[in-house]
C-alpha cells in the first residue's frame, strides 16, 4: 500500500461500516460537510454579484470594490495553513465548529460596515474561518470515504461549494435587490449559526489516537516534488476562471448588453456548470485523475478566449459562461485529492495548502483582472488575463501526468 492509501484508508472519524462501502454509498459525514462549503463557496462568490452596489454605497469604484474578493482571498491564502497548523491538536469536530462561529461573527461585522475599510477586514477575518474550515473538511472527507472514493467524496464536498453558485449567489444577487447588499450577509451568518448545530451533531468524535499529530511529521510531508506541481495547477486553474468570473456582471451588462436583473441567471448557469463538472470530475478522477486534470484545463483556456471573441453576442456568451463553471471548476476536487496523496502523512496541511494555492489564484486574477477593467481593454480585459491564466494550467498538469512513469504506485 503506497502511502497516500495509508492516509486515505485510515476513516479516522467517520463510522463507515463495510455494507456502506460494498454499496458504494458516501457517508453521511461527506453530506453534512458538503453543506459546510455552501455558505464557504456562497461567501467568496456572492460578492462578485453585489460589486455594483458595493461600491455605490460606499463611494468607491467598481474596480476597487473587487478588493473585497481580492482580499478575501488573500486572508485565506494565509489562514488555510496558519490555522491548520495552529488547531492540529484539536479536534476535527471542534475545529469545525469554531471555523463557523468565526464565520458568522465576520458576516454580522460586514453587513454593520459603514466604511470599505472595515468591509475589507471583515473579509479577512471571515476568509480565515473559511480556511480553516476547508481544509479539514477535506481530510475529513477524504478519510470517511476511503481511498477508492476519495475524489468521489471530495466531488461532492466541492459540489456542495457549487450548489451556492447555482442557488446562493443568484438568490443573494436577486435578495441584494431588494434588500440591499448588507442583506446576503446577514443571512450567511444566520446559516452559519445553523451549520454549527448541524456539523455538532453529525460529525463524530476523533479517535483518540487520530488526535496525536506531530507538527515535524506534518512539515516533512511537504517534500514531494509532485506535491507543489499540483499545487501550482490549483492556483492558476482557479486564477484563470476567477479572473474572469469576479468581473463578470460588468461585461454582462457593458458589452453583452444585458440586464442588470438578468446576471443572476447568468450566474446561476455559471453554477450549474460548475455542479456538474466537479461531480462528473470527481468520479472520473478517481480512474484517470491526469487525464481529467489536462482535459479540464485546455476546455478552459478555449472557453475563456471564446468569451474574449464573442462577449459582445447575448446568446453564445451565456452558453459559454455555463460551460466555463464546468471546465473551470469541475476539476478541483481531482486536484485536491491528488495533493492529499502527495502530501503523504501530512494530509491536514497539505489539504489546508491546496485551499491556499487556489485563493493565490484568485487573489492574483482578480488582482490583474482589476488592472485590466480599468485599461483599454475595458470590461474584456478580465477574460483576457482569465484565458493566459488559464493556459498556464497546462505546464504543471502534464508534468505530474508525466510523474506517473517514475511513481506509478502514488496514483491508481
Amino acid at each position: 500500500m503506497s502511502a497516500s492509501a495509508a492516509v486515505l484508508d485510515n476513516p479516522g472519524v467517520t463510522g463507515t461500516g463495510p455494507a456502506e462501502r460494498r454499496a458504494g454509498r458516501l457517508p453521511f459525514v461527506v453530506y453534512a460537510l458538503a453543506l459546510g462549503t455552501f455558505l464557504m463557496i456562497m461567501t467568496e462568490f456572492v460578492v462578485a454579484g453585489l460589486l455594483p452596489q458595493i461600491a455605490n454605497d460606499l463611494r468607491v469604484s467598481v474596480a476597487r470594490a473587487g478588493l473585497s474578493i481580492t482580499v478575501f482571498a488573500a486572508g485565506m491564502i494565509v489562514g488555510a495553513p496558519l490555522m491548520a497548523m495552529l488547531t492540529l491538536r484539536l479536534p476535527r469536530r471542534l475545529t469545525l465548529i469554531l471555523a463557523l462561529a468565526v464565520f458568522a461573527a465576520g458576516h454580522v461585522v460586514a453587513a454593520l460596515a459603514s466604511g470599505f475599510t472595515l468591509l475589507l477586514a471583515a473579509r479577512f477575518l471571515t476568509a480565515l474561518a473559511t480556511g480553516a474550515f476547508w481544509a479539514v473538511a477535506n481530510v475529513v472527507a477524504a478519510r470517511a470515504a476511503g481511498p477508492a472514493a476519495g475524489s468521489r467524496a471530495l466531488g461532492l464536498v466541492g459540489a456542495g461549494g457549487m450548489l451556492a453558485t447555482v442557488i446562493g449567489v443568484p438568490l443573494g444577487a436577486l435578495a441584494a435587490q431588494v434588500t440591499g447588499w448588507r442583506g446576503p450577509f446577514w443571512a450567511l451568518a444566520a446559516l452559519a449559526a445553523a451549520a454549527m448545530a448541524l456539523i455538532a451533531r453529525h460529525v463524530p468524535h476523533d479517535r483518540p489516537a487520530d488526535q496525536v499529530v506531530s507538527t515535524r511529521a506534518e512539515l516533512a510531508g511537504l517534500r514531494s516534488g509532485r506535491l507543489w506541481l499540483t499545487l501550482a495547477a490549483c492556483a492558476t486553474t482557479t486564477g484563470g476562471v476567477l479572473a474572469a468570473y469576479s468581473y463578470i456582471a460588468p461585461l454582462l451588462t457593458g458589452r453583452t448588453g444585458l440586464a442588470a436583473g438578468l446576471v443572476p441567471l447568468v450566474l446561476a448557469g455559471f453554477g450549474a456548470g460548475a455542479l456538474v463538472g466537479s461531480l462528473v470530475a470527481g468520479r472520473l478522477g478517481d480512474v484517470r485523475p491526469y487525464t481529467t486534470t489536462i482535459a479540464a484545463a485546455a476546455a478552459t483556456t478555449v472557453v475563456l478566449l471564446a468569451i474574449c471573441l464573442l462577449a459582445g453576442f447575448a446568446a453564445p456568451t451565456i452558453v459559454l459562461v455555463t460551460l466555463l463553471g464546468l471546465f473551470g471548476l469541475g476539476a478541483n476536487p481531482v486536484l485536491i485529492a491528488l495533493v492529499v496523496r502527495f502530501a503523504g502523512r501530512a494530509p491536514t496541511l497539505g489539504s489546508a495548502l491546496s485551499v491556499s494555492a487556489f485563493n493565490a489564484g484568485t487573489a492574483a486574477g482578480s488582482w490583474i483582472a482589476g488592472l485590466a477593467l480599468g485599461s483599454t481593454l475595458g470590461v474584456t480585459g478580465p477574460a483576457v488575463v482569465g484565458t493566459v491564466i488559464a493556459a498556464l494550467t497546462l505546464i504543471p498538469t502534464i508534468a505530474i501526468a508525466g510523474t506517473r512513469h517514475r511513481n506509478p504506485s502514488t496514483v491508481s
